[in-house]
This record gives structure tokens, sequence and C-alpha cells, in this order.
């Protein structure tokens, strides 16, 4: 089965530039588009909102109306749309199962300081295992420009990291891009305070040849798999948030990975994709792992 790229919309600037993202994403990669919208029947005492019929009919315009509109930019595209009577977040979760990727829109706070991520997109995020991109208002085809990376990051075992490295890899294939592939390493408290111990080390080869050799290691079988896609080893000493942001300052999409489980407080988004969510100055990519 064909899963689709789904983008959700609720007639905002920011989710219309989430379906735009989705639109070219799914041309790029020869996906179908599925527009979702979630509603549900609402009663005001100071206006006149119409019944649920009335109600049906003009979120199914409105969708109706961004299906046209991105039918005129991409006349090949398989587009569909469904209205979905049912709160944002189980609707979206539904929505994500089926799909290849959920795009969701975020305001956005600005170039410097990113993305105001509502409570919807962080339930989201949290509560699927599908891919998550989230797009700020103000995202332009432009950022897309050829020259630009797509950054990724990747700590732990190479099987850690599979996932959001297969996203990333596909994503700049379908764009003709390149990957920048980001390790992030910190001294372990042992050798933090002891000049001794870190000369030892380094005599002994050091962390980062370690590191750089879990990095290669974790990139051999994307690179066989996509050969034309040019990758740069990036490892850097740092916390992982503040070297991965960096090196994403000028990517056309950061990817970042999330450990899909659940703790005694329910889903988490984690630090590392929380932090690059609230301040990456470009779409961000969350993506599930075991």
């Amino acid at each position: 089965m064909t899963r689709p790229i789904t983008a959700g919309v609720d007639g905002s600037e920011e989710s219309l530039a989430a379906l735009a993202w989705a639109a070219r994403e799914a041309e790029r990669r020869g996906l179908p588009l599925r527009v979702v919208r979630a509603w549900r029947h609402e009663v005001h005492d100071a206006f006149d909102v119409g019944d649920r019929d009335t109600q049906r009919a003009w979120v199914r315009e409105s969708l109706a109306e961004a299906v046209r509109t991105v039918t005129e930019h991409h006349p090949g595209l398989d587009v569909t749309a469904d209205a979905v009577e049912d709160d944002p977040v189980p609707a979206l979760l539904g929505a994500a199962a089926v799909s290849d990727a959920l795009v969701l829109g975020s305001r956005g706070r600005g170039a410097l300081v990113g993305f105001l991520v509502g409570s919807v997109g962080q339930q989201a995020i949290a509560g699927t295992e599908r891919p998550v991109v989230l797009v700020r208002a103000g995202d332009r085809p432009a950022a897309e420009a050829a020259g630009r990376e797509v950054v990724v990051g990747q700590q732990g075992a190479p099987e850690d990291g599979a996932a959001a490295l297969e996203f990333a890899f596909t994503t700049a294939a379908a764009r003709g891009a390149g990957v920048r592939a980001v390790r992030a390493w910190t001294l372990p408290p042992v050798f933090a305070y002891s000049p001794g111990s870190l000369r030892l080390l380094d005599e002994a080869g050091g962390l980062e040849p370690y590191e750089r050799k879990a990095l290669d290691a974790a990139l051999q079988p994307w690179r066989e798999r996509f050969p034309e896609v040019p990758v740069v080893e990036h490892v850097e000493m740092g916390s992982a948030g503040q070297v991965l942001l960096a090196a994403a300052e000028n990517a056309q999409l950061l990817v970042v990975g999330r450990r899909a489980r659940r703790t005694a407080v329910g889903a988490r988004i984690g630090s590392v994709a929380s932090g690059m969510l609230h301040h990456a100055g470009c779409p961000v990519a969350v993506v599930p792992h075991p």
C-alpha cells in the first residue's frame, strides 16, 4: 500500500504553509497527498453558526478550496481531502497512522527563536509512530534552494538513528540535496576535571575518533543505498541541542529522532527534539524509533 503525505489543515496561515510544503514533498517523492481537517459541531449563544450540516458544508468547502489551490500549483498530483468530525489530536493521530509522514503548521516566532508549538502539534508528535514535520508560517519554496543541506542528528548505536537517517536520505535524494549527519559528544564526568586523564585518553586515541567511527558505521548502509547523496560527517564536542542548531543554521530541513516509548506520565517528545522544534529556523522532522 502506498502511504500518502498527509497535511493537517485548519485554515490558518501556518497550516496552509504546511500544506504547500507537503504538496511539494509528495510531488518529489511520487506519493499522493492527503489533506485532513478535524472539526466539531459547535454551538454559540451569541452568534448563529449554523447547524451541523451547515458547518460540515463550510468545512468541506474550505477543504475544496485548499485542494484547488494545491492542484493549481501541482496539476499532476493525486490529492484527496477528508473532513473528520473529531477532536484534532485523535483525528491527526488516525491520519498519521496510515501516512508516510504527517505535516503540520506551527506559528513562527521569528528567524531567531523558531517555532511556537501548540498543544495539538506536541500531542500529535508524541502520540504517533510516524514521522511528523513542523512547518512555520512564512515558509517558502526558496528555502529549499540548491546547496542547502538536509541536516540529521545521530546518537547512540546505528540502529538508534536508523529511522531518522532513512528519512533524511530519502528526503535529500528526492530534492537532489546533500546530507549533513551530526553527532555531538561530551566528556564523561571522570575526564572533565583531570588534565592527566585527558592526556591519557588522547594518547589512547581519544573520544572523538570513537565518535567518528560510530557515526561512520551508522551512515554506511545509507551511503550504500543512496550513493547519489553527498554526505558530510559532522562530529563536534558540545550539547546535542547546541551543536544541531548551529549545524542547521542554513539547512532546508532538520531531522531529529525521538524514542517512541511511553512513561508513567505518558508519551514524551524528548529534550533534544523539543529544543529543535522551538528554536530551529527551518522545517523540523521528528522521526520516532524504538
